[in-house]
């Protein structure tokens, strides 16, 4: 008997922090992304709630296998930090990443995963939103603290992203810019002044699509659509290679 070919899907991998966890939540932008995509690859979400690019750029090489690069399958990668590195550093020092050190992060996160055979081409940075601050500071009073981080602020770290994408050969995102476009109410983006609202997760996804739809347009659809098996002999149509 012939030994059966495991079948590889494709991954398209969206890394970053609470603004990657919960776009696969109902209406989500990764949850939209991941339809868009159902029977051509896998969206894995590594989305970490709290994490930076620090602690990015240190977990990343656990995601992936290091030891066979093409077992990875890697067919895009989105890299989403920014908004708890730009928190304010005398009122949230444990989040707070100096800018400069995340632009260099941001860098060697793509260093890394060129390693695992990811090139700068699969690579898609996206910046910080922007920052709705009295909606955030009713968030951060509820925690007991005060508000712990500006928009201003978060328009830096959107540039240096921007800026660390293009030296890396990587494509880039830039929520901060394209959500305030044209003087725009930006704050219906997001839910608590901080994450994405509905309204947001649907500009993400349309945004993100623009950018990721060239990347994915080569990938088949996998396995037999169902009116093309052979009733007969079934075994010939979904064992075959494909």
């Amino acid at each position: 008997m012939s030994q059966i070919k495991t079948v590889i899907w494709p991954k398209v991998i969206l890394f970053g922090d609470s603004i990657t966890q919960l776009s696969f939540q109902p209406n989500g932008w990764g949850a939209d992304i991941a339809h868009k995509l159902a029977r051509k690859c896998d969206v894995l979400n590594r989305g970490l709630s709290g994490y930076n690019s620090r602690w990015g750029k240190i977990l990343l090489p656990r995601l992936f296998s290091s030891t066979n690069p093409e077992e990875n399958n890697i067919t895009a990668v989105t890299v989403f930090f920014g908004s708890n590195d730009c928190a304010l550093q005398d009122k949230n020092p444990q989040q707070h990443v100096p800018l400069q050190e995340y632009s260099e992060n941001l860098k060697e996160i793509t260093r890394l995963l060129a390693s695992v055979g990811v090139s700068a081409d699969r690579v898609i940075f996206i910046t910080p939103p922007p920052i709705n601050e009295s909606a955030w500071e009713k968030e951060c009073i509820v925690k007991g603290c005060t508000l712990n981080r500006h928009n201003s602020v978060a328009g830096q770290y959107a540039q240096a992203c921007v800026q660390a994408a293009s030296q890396c050969g990587a494509d880039v995102l830039d929520l901060w810019t394209l959500m305030q476009k044209d003087g725009q109410d930006y704050t219906a983006f997001l839910s608590d002044g901080l994450h994405l609202s509905q309204e947001g997760n649907q500009f993400v996804s349309q945004h993100l699509w623009e950018l990721l739809e060239s990347r994915v347009a080569h990938l088949p659809f996998i396995l037999s659509y169902w009116g093309d098996v052979d009733t007969k002999s079934p075994e010939s149509s979904l064992l075959c290679d494909q």
